[in-house]
């Protein structure tokens, strides 16, 4: 019987695997640059193979990261959230598998804005977007 992977693991390898999306690196070019395969950054990833803290280290150098930032809002033994969490662990399995290039295209336009202000504005626009509940416009 296989165990399951940790929580935190899970978690790492979701960073990880956002993180990579996000700067445009494959990987089969991290795996290169880290000396394995890229069905080895998968196993990373999906948290099978649980991540040295040398390799670690080194995949936070390579995608321009403190390390710290693989454990933002990592699950706590007591079922918790780190501190500053963005979402809760259990949230992750929604959507850690596919990103769409939208998705991904949406995220770097967004970085690319210098005005904190602007950054909020969008944030809020966004958010009462995604939480409206009037039904489409049917004369659309």
């Amino acid at each position: 019987m296989k165990k399951a992977p940790d929580p935190v693991d899970r978690h790492v390898g979701h960073r990880v695997r956002v993180r990579r999306l996000l700067v445009g690196v494959s990987q089969e070019k991290l795996g290169d640059a880290l000396g394995v395969t890229f069905q080895q950054i998968q196993k990373y990833e999906k948290g099978t193979n649980r991540i040295s803290a040398s390799r670690l280290r080194q995949i936070a150098d390579m995608l321009g990261v403190p390390v710290s930032f693989f454990y933002e809002g990592a699950p706590r033994a007591d079922g918790g959230r780190e501190e500053g969490a963005a979402e809760p662990a259990s949230d992750i399995a929604a959507h850690d598998v596919f990103w769409t290039s939208q998705d991904l295209q949406l995220v770097r336009a967004f970085q690319r804005i210098t005005d904190h202000q602007v950054r909020r504005r969008i944030i809020s626009l966004v958010e009462a977007i995604g939480t409206s509940t009037a039904p489409p416009d049917a004369t659309e």
